[in-house]
């Protein structure tokens, strides 16, 4: 008997699919694709390395589309997301926009960090491309989570709230919680690295409004994914009335009696409109045309679905175990005489309460983890809430007796207000763990000091602590904090390093390739 050959490894280990998922995809496209896995048939023809040189996302939607301008249908989709791999959609970038071409997902509004930007974006694109579609072109077929309870977002599991508990002081200018959820009830794993992804309900008070200007009890059932549920329900968990679709808008334009109001709507759904309600929410756009009176099915079939909310996990299941904890920092703002809130964050601020259960699942990082060796140097840099995953990864490398070097850098607005983590940082730095810390509050001092501050600052030592290895791992606001703090590397590699700009560009490229440069970016 002939032994069975091999079958290749088409999906890469790092996708976003369980073990069972990978090895049906990967036979699927091995037959689709007339490949196999034995010995010698991966060299007949080596795979080109394809460079995505839009998937940076400190770049602007315009930037990235214009380098992706020649590339091919499925790769100018991918311009359009946010570049993070969040896994917030349930894929990667690229995975998200090869299934939208495909056909396979005809969703195009699961990138919460790219909003209406990406989706507006995407329905322009569309048409656009069609013509460079493939007649003969297979759609791949959706596939989706069904692995382990927990370990995907389509099969949650039920963690139980702790606590969420303050860890500014008296007197800060911040909310930031530090949230305990149990996973005694549940066979969920995790690594330091991961995130964790929340199925948050929106604010009652947010969902009555709504209720009261339907003239609705809450009770009316109503369908979604075909079972029958209270509106109640499906406005507090189901779909996204925080951010309406522009679906969303162009049906109530069909249901306003006013045909003024009519036409406002409608050009609110094209990116246009009245600017004072460009970043309205449901309730703000009922009470602006209060002519629109929209029948109930229809209402919830044209709002998106809520998806859930991701958060990098900051706790090690070996300090923890049968615990997850993460950092979060509750976002409210007043707008239009009232107050608002952030879905996920102020959902584990103030509307869960301790014993409440919660559907939440792990979402697994893509390379962003404390390295393998535990005798390799790790530089942290982590303002804010991006101390998170540090935090996990410094109780990882305790609980592991790693004997490398740690150093942190991180900063907030105030000392005595905004030091989260105070006291187990200073204890960690007090018992050798934390060889090196580097601390940046921008307010205690007449001028701002920020983290890439303090790098540029202890240039040489940085350098010399990546010349003996280092891993570089920085977490936070991609837009700002990340690209300033990339531009001091490349500078530290240019002084201390005495690298020319283009060798500083391609040791840093080498570095993220070699996974010792690693983001955690939102």
């Amino acid at each position: 008997m002939n032994a069975m050959a091999p079958i290749p490894q088409i999906i890469p280990e790092n996708a976003p699919f369980s073990t069972e998922q990978r090895a049906w995809l990967n036979g699927f496209f091995a037959a689709y694709l007339g490949v196999d896995g034995t010995p010698g048939a991966a060299e007949t023809e080596p795979e080109e390395h394809e460079e995505f040189p839009w998937h940076e996302p400190t770049l602007a939607l315009a930037e990235r589309l214009a380098l992706a301008k020649e590339a091919k249908p499925a790769r100018q989709l991918m311009a359009a997301m946010a570049q993070l791999d969040c896994g917030q959609c349930g894929y990667l970038c690229q995975s998200y926009a090869e299934a939208v071409w495909s056909g396979a997902e005809a969703d195009l509004g699961r990138c919460v960090p790219g909003g209406k930007e990406t989706q507006r974006k995407l329905k322009e694109l569309l048409p656009a491309l069609e013509p460079q579609r493939d007649g003969n072109a297979v759609a791949v077929p959706a596939v989706r989570a069904s692995g382990p309870v927990g370990q995907s977002r389509d099969r949650p599991g039920l963690a139980t709230l702790v606590d969420a508990h303050p860890l500014n002081r008296t007197g800060s200018e911040k909310d930031v919680r530090h949230v305990v959820l149990d996973l005694s009830a549940t066979d969920m794993t995790y690594e330091a690295g991961d995130s964790l992804g929340v199925f948050a309900r929106k604010n009652p008070q947010l969902v009555q409004a709504v209720l009261d200007r339907l003239g609705a009890t809450g009770e009316e059932m109503v369908g979604f994914d075909h079972d029958a549920l209270p509106l109640r329900q499906v406005l507090l968990s189901k779909v996204d009335i925080a951010r309406p679709s522009d679906e969303c808008m162009l049906f109530l334009a069909s249901r306003a009696f006013d045909g003024e109001e009519a036409l406002k709507l409608q050009a609110l759904a094209s990116g246009e409109g009245p600017a004072e309600l460009a970043e309205a929410d449901l309730l703000d756009l009922l009470h602006a045309f209060p002519s629109v009176m929209p029948s109930l099915p229809g209402l919830i079939k044209s709002l998106d679905r809520l998806q859930p909310r991701l958060y990098s996990i900051a706790s090690s299941s070996k300090a923890h175990p049968r615990e997850v904890h993460l950092t979060v920092s509750a976002v409210r703002w007043d707008a239009k005489d009232r107050t608002r809130t952030g879905i996920g964050s102020c959902y584990l601020a103030d509307f869960a309460k301790p014993g409440d259960v919660i559907p939440v699942f792990v979402q697994k990082s893509h390379g962003f983890a404390p390295p393998a060796d535990d005798n390799a140097p790790l530089i942290m840099v982590g303002p804010g809430t991006g101390i998170a995953p540090f935090r996990a990864f410094l109780e990882e490398r305790e609980a592991r007796g790693a004997r490398g070097k740690n150093w942190l850098f991180f900063g907030d607005q105030k000392r005595t207000t905004d030091f989260l983590y105070e006291d187990q940082v200073i204890d960690w730095q007090r018992r050798g763990v934390l060889t090196r810390l580097d601390l940046a509050f921008s307010r205690d001092q007449a001028e701002k000091v920020y983290v890439q501050h303090r790098m540029r600052e202890n240039a040489a030592e940085l350098w010399s602590w990546l010349e003996q290895g280092a891993h570089f791992c920085v977490c936070g606001d991609a837009k700002r904090m990340a690209s300033d703090v990339e531009k001091a590397l490349l500078e530290i590699a240019m002084g201390p390093g005495a690298k020319t700009a283009a060798e500083a560009k391609a040791w840093l490229d080498g570095l993220a390739k070699a996974g010792r440069y690693q983001r955690d970016v939102y």
